[in-house]
């Protein structure tokens, strides 16, 4: 994928971003461009998740993927404010807990989209939403965690963007979720990040990284079985437009607890 795209993990933002050295990661669903917002999707560098996540949200449109999200309560979801912003309730549908974006977990419509008040397209942070279900779901919620770490401790992000940066290779999204080992650096390596609201991450396998369509998925922290949020997917975190290479930025949904329990009471 090249910046031609300009598209890494977020779509609205992704023009304006591009300026800034940005590029998103939402993906783009098979639909006419009046009918769905352009977005693209993969975990670049990563493989098959080994494990079942009930909180696990394909947000979709006309049954086609195209951002991710984290159920948080039996009918809340967060996701990054990118993908949300914009749409209407009424042509978004959610598949949740289920490893195949295309069958199985539970189906949900989406009743309301809360947008955080802060986010502005053009500028870091406060990249985060929150969507009320049409009912709620028996799948396992996801707890935020207190707090998201340091620099050097352990994650793992998962998602079904692109798999590949040559979207002439690997044009389909993947089926299958997929999960990547990840970690928290230093702020300094990413571009235009805000360290009070966003998380700097990086992967220590080579040429692994969020990519188009991970948009709004979650980052974990902690074990399997034992898994905290701390992370929606947002953008690109360096200046190099392969999705593969360098830092990702994740909204850091610690810093957003207040304004999550105000909005779900």
């Amino acid at each position: 994928m090249t910046k031609a795209s300009t598209r890494r993990f977020r779509d609205g933002r992704a023009v304006l971003l591009g300026v800034l050295g940005a590029v998103t990661l939402a993906a783009a669903p098979a639909v006419s461009a009046a009918a769905a917002p352009d977005f693209d999707t993969m975990v670049v560098g990563g493989h098959d998740a080994t494990e079942p996540y009930s909180f696990m949200v394909s947000l979709q449109q006309e049954g086609q993927h195209f951002c991710g999200g984290s159920l948080i309560r039996p009918d809340w979801v967060v996701t990054a404010a990118h993908c949300a912003a914009g749409q209407e309730p009424a042509a978004l549908t959610t598949r949740i807990g289920s490893e195949d974006r295309t069958t199985g977990g539970e189906e949900a419509g989406v009743a309301e989209i809360v947008v955080h008040p802060g986010y502005q397209p053009a500028a870091p942070g406060d990249d985060v939403a929150l969507l009320r279900l049409d009912r709620p779901v028996e799948q396992q919620p996801i707890s935020v965690a207190p707090d998201s770490g340091a620099a050097g401790d352990p994650t793992r992000i998962i998602g079904w963007g692109v798999t590949c940066d040559d979207g002439q290779q690997c044009p389909e999204l993947p089926t299958r979720l997929q999960e990547l080992d990840t970690e928290l650096v230093a702020d300094d390596l990413c571009a235009d990040f805000d360290g009070a609201t966003e998380l700097c991450t990086d992967s220590p396998t080579e040429n692994a990284q969020g990519c188009n369509g991970d948009s709004g998925g979650p980052q974990l922290k902690g074990e399997r079985g034992r898994w905290e949020l701390i992370g929606a997917t947002s953008r690109d975190g360096d200046k190099d437009p392969n999705c593969g290479t360098g830092t990702g930025i994740w909204t850091d949904l610690t810093a957003y607890t207040d304004w999550i329990d105000q909005t779900t009471a």
